[in-house]
């Protein structure tokens, strides 16, 4: 979960960077946080699709996590 001392400080290298520049530990920072970031963001994707539900052409209701639990067992 990202918190907003997180993003504060995500911003906060963001803004260094372009005005004066990152320190190596700094880019270092900025490269871990925002990888956590991202992996939160799809995290929170993956949940919201995982509650859809698709409504099939014969009335039926097919859940999308169970597509796609389906798909990662096929390759």
């Amino acid at each position: 979960m990202i918190t907003q001392k997180t993003i504060d400080r995500i911003n906060e290298l963001a803004h260094k960077s372009k005005k004066e520049g990152l320190t190596p530990a700094e880019k270092e920072e900025q490269k871990m946080l925002r990888q956590e970031y991202i992996e939160a963001i799809r995290g929170n994707i993956r949940s919201q699709l995982d509650n859809v539900d698709i409504l099939e052409a014969d009335g039926s209701t097919t859940h999308l996590s169970d597509v796609r639990k389906k798909h990662m067992h096929e390759k």
